[in-house]
Parts: C-alpha cells; structure tokens; sequence
C-alpha cells in the first residue's frame, strides 16, 4: 500500500511539473536587424467586389503599400497532439511566391521540438524530430495556400500581384483566386459586416504527405486581441481543419517588417 502511495504521488507530481512547465511561456526571438522602410503605394484599383473594397478603404484608404517581403516573428499556442503548448515562431515571406516557417514548442521556456519547414521555388519541405520530407506534391499544394493565406498580415499582395484576382459572392463574401503552378487555388473569404475587416478564410488543403491523402476544410480566422501597430489589422490569426472542429495553432504577431532583404533568411534554418 505504501509503494502505491509513493508512486500515485510520483505521477502526480511529474503530471503538475508538466503542466506547470506549459503554463510558462517562451521568451521572444532577437529582432530582425531591418526595419520597414517607408513603402511605395498604388492606387486602389477600381472595380473591386463590394466587401472586399470596403476591407481595403477600412484597412488602407485610397493608396496601396507595395509589399515585396515579410518577417514575422511572435508567440503561439499549438495543440499537435490535443495538448496545448506554448511556442515561438518565425515566419519569413517573399511575398506571394515562398515562405519559410522556424516553430519552437517549449517547456518552462526551453525549446524541446524545433519545426523547420517551408516553400522555395515552388519546392515544400518539413523538418522535424518526428520526419522530414521534401517536395511532397500534396505538401506543396498546402503550403502554396499559406503562402497565400499568411498574406492576411500583408494583404496589399492580393492586389499588387497581376496573377491574383477577386470575384464577387454576397455583401459579406468574395472569392479569392491565387496562382498554384499552372492552375489556380480559390479561398472563400468572408467578411465581418460590422467592421469591414476579414473575419475567416476558407479552402481546402492537404493535410498529410504522400499518396492517397485527402483535402479537408481548413480555415484561417483573424482573432480576438491585439492589432499590428499603427493598423486595424490584427496581430492574432488561428488555424482550423474543419473536420477537428478547434483550431490547432493560434499565432499572435510581436514583431513585422515589410520590404526588408531576406534573401538568406528565407533559406537558412533555425531563427
């Protein structure tokens, strides 16, 4: 009886070192030693369906910011395995065309699983303690979509890329069409009526590698917080596949500069 004792307390005690572990979160990455420098403009163009004009008079007015690259750095909350933890992340853009994603989960603050993955020259790759793999065809058609769906921070892209183009749903609904190798991608863009802004953005996706995976639902939706300084943009966006019912990351922004060299960045590892 003793020993059950002992060892019942043993289990509870590591499950509340565990759990407290999660509860601390990640420091910030360094900053990115560039800073946006004053960006150029287009005239907004015309004939735009009438939510998605509404969103970009509310979030821009009468001139847009020509956006060629993106650094984002800040904090999430990831569930990969239904438990949530506290991470960090890394997003690097050339905007409209790749992307590269560095993620730390921790534990009491100290890294324990390190996420490199990305899309270079139309090519995916994933790198991580639990497999890597490289050019995956279904890969690529999702991260083609996060190349896209990631713009939300940067949303100018979807007007200044020739390749992209909108058409029209309801007062509230547009559909956004972007380039994936010689064929197109759709999202289902809906928007708040009261605000004007983005409130989700919906396709569907791959969700695993290799043969015989399926597309699903996925949904990215601006949420409830902070917004990007001097903006009406907010910093806090989640991913959902429809099928989990909750989303499986929320990220919130820290740090975001526009237009800044990532020429090596955006092809390194790590932060």
């Amino acid at each position: 009886m003793k020993l059950v004792i002992i060892i019942t307390a043993l289990l509870v005690l590591i499950g509340l070192l565990g759990w407290l572990g999660l509860q601390v979160q990640p420091g910030s990455f360094v900053a990115y030693p560039e800073k946006t420098p004053e960006l150029e403009t287009i005239p907004l163009p015309a004939g735009l369906p009438a939510p998605v004009e509404r969103f970009y008079r509310t979030v821009y007015g009468d001139e847009v910011p020509v956006i060629e690259t993106a650094v984002m750095k800040g904090r999430a909350v990831m569930s990969p395995f239904g438990v949530k933890l506290p991470a960090r992340f890394v997003f690097v853009h050339n905007a409209g065309r790749d992307y590269r994603h560095y993620i730390e989960a921790t534990w009491f603050g100290i890294p324990f699983l390190k996420v490199d993955e990305g899309y270079l020259g139309g090519e995916s790759f994933f790198e991580s303690p639990m497999g890597s793999f490289y050019d995956d065809p279904n890969t690529n058609q999702g991260a083609n979509l996060a190349v896209w769906a990631e713009a939300g921070w940067f949303p100018s892209i979807w007007l200044t890329d020739n390749r992209v183009h909108w058409a029209p749903v309801d007062e509230h609904t547009a559909l956004l069409y972007v380039p994936f190798e010689d064929q197109e991608e759709n999202f289902v863009v809906r928007f708040d009526p009261e605000t004007g802004l983005i409130d989700l953005m919906e396709a569907m996706r791959f969700r695993e590698a290799g043969e015989g995976g399926r597309k699903v639902l996925w949904i990215t939706k601006n949420e409830p917080g902070p917004t990007i300084a001097g903006t009406k943009l907010g910093a806090a966006g989640s991913a959902t596949w429809l099928d989990q019912g909750k989303p499986w990351a929320v990220f919130t922004l820290e740090e975001l500069n526009y237009n800044v060299d990532v020429s090596k960045y955006i092809r390194q590892r790590g932060p």
